[in-house]
C-alpha cells in the first residue's frame, strides 16, 4: 500500500540533498593555501574579468563581504582575492530554514590578461566587490 505523505517526505528529501550537492560542486572546491598544504571547504565566488585599454575591471561575486575586509593581491600573472565570508552577527543564532549563499573562508585566483598594472582599487557594488586594475603605461611606470 502507497504511502503518499511518506513518498512525498521522500521526494523533498532527495530533492534537498540534489540542491545541496549541486551547491557543493558548484562553490566548494578542495584548494590549496598558501602554505600548498590541502584545504578542504574553501569556495570559489564567480567573476568576471572585463579589459579596456586602460584598465582591467574584475567583479566578483561576494554578498555580506565588506570590500577592504577582502584581501586582494597579484602572484604572477594571477590575481588572488581571498577572505571570510560569515552571517552577520544578528544572525548567527538564528534558525536556519534555508542556506544557500556560501560561508567561511573564500579564495578565487584568476589569470589576468598579460601586463603591468600600476594601481589596484577596490570597491563594493550591489553585492560584488569591484576590482580595477591600471594598465602601467611604458615609461610611466
Amino acid at each position: 500500500m502507497a504511502d503518499p505523505l511518506r513518498d512525498w517526505m521522500w521526494s523533498e528529501a532527495c530533492d534537498m540533498l540534489a540542491r545541496a550537492e549541486r551547491l557543493h560542486r558548484t562553490f566548494v572546491r578542495p584548494g590549496q593555501s598558501r602554505d600548498q598544504m590541502p584545504t578542504l571547504l574553501i569556495w570559489e565566488p564567480p567573476a568576471d574579468i572585463f579589459e579596456t585599454e586602460e584598465e582591467v575591471i574584475v567583479i566578483i561575486a561576494l554578498p555580506g563581504v565588506e570590500a577592504e575586509r577582502a584581501g586582494v593581491m597579484i602572484e604572477g600573472s594571477d590575481l588572488v582575492v581571498e577572505g571570510i565570508r560569515v552571517p552577520p552577527p544578528e544572525l548567527r543564532h538564528a534558525f536556519i530554514h534555508r542556506l544557500e549563499l556560501p560561508q567561511g573562508r573564500f579564495e578565487r585566483r584568476l589569470s589576468l590578461p598579460a601586463g603591468i598594472y600600476s594601481d589596484v582599487r577596490r570597491a563594493a557594488a550591489g553585492g560584488c566587490l569591484v576590482i580595477t586594475l591600471r594598465k602601467a603605461r611604458a615609461g610611466h611606470g
